[in-house]
């Protein structure tokens, strides 16, 4: 049962899930293919010009790049890495916006001193150059963050969780517990509410960032052992971890938008399509549609309930009505052997009649 959203009317089980009132979907979740196989804990996605994309592997350290008709290349190995095999590693990747000048991957990642945003060059062969770019973020076994994404104004975003120190959420001086936006060569974005890293602050282990048609950035977070978190991301705003988790009434807390279960949800990566925004479950084992009109959320719905096990990331194919998702069966909470993970593509298909 969905525990609450914004502007919403009753719970998820007490309405037609084909058409959310007041929110009809231009297009949903229709035929699935099996995109690739042979995957290990893959977790960051990145889209190339040629519609191909870059996949990192957190346990591995890899990057791959994944191309639309299956074909899979090994890039290379992220370096000073470093795993305790629970959810930290190699985390998000994102494509330089300007790919076609500078061939920048950037990635989030562990290493032996902490978390870390890092630049790598790719010629097609060969992946090098590391540059550290943010250093000393804190990291733990657990609480990592780590969805890594350029937004539509040319900056960088990081989703950074509180490393299981929870009161760092609400240090400014601190980068845990934050949303950060950087700049291409790793300074703070000009207009950054604090003067700093800072985006947003307040955040327990967000996973998943996304922007609407709009530019508005939308952000998943995984709660403590009650409820998750669907939030609108303003700059400065405090969205009260450890304080609260879900709606509450402190003053100088933002609320979310919608809010669920842990068994329903788990939430990592997130997309935006067609007036909906995707959110893949990981103990949820779901992909949760959540029709969007402005900041109003209509009624969530989900697909492919305990089909293909636990759901890390989602994305916007680009130029093509589909969405490529991947599961992560292979993590210490999936349990299964390696190799067993899989990419998928969701074709987006109008509602039926």
């Amino acid at each position: 049962m969905l525990v609450g959203v914004a502007g919403a009317g009753p719970s998820a089980s007490a309405l037609p899930a084909e058409h959310p009132p007041g929110n009809h979907a231009l297009t949903e979740p229709g035929a699935v293919r099996t995109v690739s196989t042979q995957w290990t804990t893959p977790w960051g996605m990145s889209w190339l010009p040629d519609g191909s994309a870059v996949i990192s592997e957190r346990e591995t350290f890899k990057l791959f790049r994944l191309t639309q008709a299956g074909g899979k290349t090994l890039m290379g190995t992220v370096p000073e890495s470093m795993t305790t095999g629970a959810e930290d590693g190699v985390l998000g990747v994102a494509v330089s916006p300007r790919w076609n000048n500078d061939h920048y991957i950037y990635i989030l990642h562990t290493t032996a001193t902490g978390n870390r945003i890092a630049r790598m060059t790719y010629d097609g062969s060969t992946l090098g150059g590391y540059t550290p770019l943010v250093t000393g973020i804190k990291k733990e076994r657990v609480h990592n963050g780590g969805r890594l994404k350029f937004g539509p104004d040319g900056y960088l975003y990081a989703s950074m969780g509180d490393a299981f120190q929870h009161t760092l959420a609400q240090d400014k001086n601190s980068l845990n517990g934050k949303i950060l936006r950087l700049t291409a060569d790793g300074k703070p974005a000009p207009g950054n509410p604090f003067g700093t890293y800072v985006y947003s602050y307040g955040h327990r282990n967000p996973q998943g960032l996304t922007w609407d048609a709009q530019g508005r950035l939308w952000a998943s977070e995984i709660g403590p052992t009650d409820v998750d978190e669907l939030n609108l991301i303003e700059p400065g705003k405090n969205y009260g971890w450890p304080t609260c988790s879900g709606p509450c009434t402190t003053e100088g807390m933002t609320n979310p938008k919608a809010s669920w279960p842990t068994s329903e949800a788990t939430p990592s990566g997130i997309a935006y399509a067609d007036g909906n925004l995707y959110m893949a479950g990981l103990r949820g084992k779901r992909l949760w549609r959540i029709p969007v009109s402005g900041t109003t959320l209509g009624t969530p719905v989900a697909h492919f309930k305990d089909v293909y096990g636990r759901l890390r990331t989602v994305e916007k194919v680009p130029g093509k009505n589909a969405l490529w998702l991947s599961t992560t069966n292979t993590d210490r909470n999936g349990g299964q052997p390696d190799g067993a993970d899989t990419v998928l593509e969701v074709a987006l298909t109008e509602p039926a009649a």
